[in-house]
């Protein structure tokens, strides 16, 4: 067992779900996920990734099982290792648009955005979500990442 300093408090069940913006607040990352929201109200959390870092720059969970911010950094590395492989493999020619990882209860979906800078990750259900729109709502909303910003 870990030592009391370590375990993360788990919040409370009547607190309710929020997005949460990180200290290097992002408007554009929260909008993203402020949008995949209302698109699939039934989701159990959405981020906004940065890959380089692995660090969160919007994030939402209506559910205390799913942190986000650190599942964040884990997909952030499988991103990488990903596009490692595909080096390797001598894959030049072939860009990474999503990754789909497939658990008993879950789907969670990565979404890269085209300059490979930033991914939208995705958690649903996997019994009541349809994959195709899924993604066809992440595909619609990963292009505001990479546009040039507004001025």
């Amino acid at each position: 067992m870990k030592p009391k300093s370590y375990r993360r408090k788990a919040p409370r069940p009547t607190e309710p779900a929020k997005t949460r913006q990180a200290s290097t607040a992002d408007p554009l990352a929260t909008l993203v996920v402020e949008q995949v929201r209302a698109e699939l109200p039934e989701l159990l959390a959405v981020a906004v990734v940065d890959v380089a870092s692995g660090t969160s720059l919007a994030a939402y969970s209506g559910t205390a099982a799913i942190d986000p911010d650190t599942a964040a950094s884990f997909n952030a590395e499988v991103v990488k290792l990903k596009l490692k492989a595909m080096t390797a493999l001598q894959l030049a020619d072939e860009q990474l648009d999503d990754i789909l990882i497939t658990l008993s209860s879950q789907l969670h979906l990565l979404q890269l955005s085209p300059d490979g800078r930033r991914f939208i990750y995705l958690v649903v259900a996997g019994q009541n979500t349809n994959l195709g729109i899924a993604r066809a709502v992440l595909r619609g909303q990963i292009g505001q990442l990479s546009a040039p910003p507004v001025s």
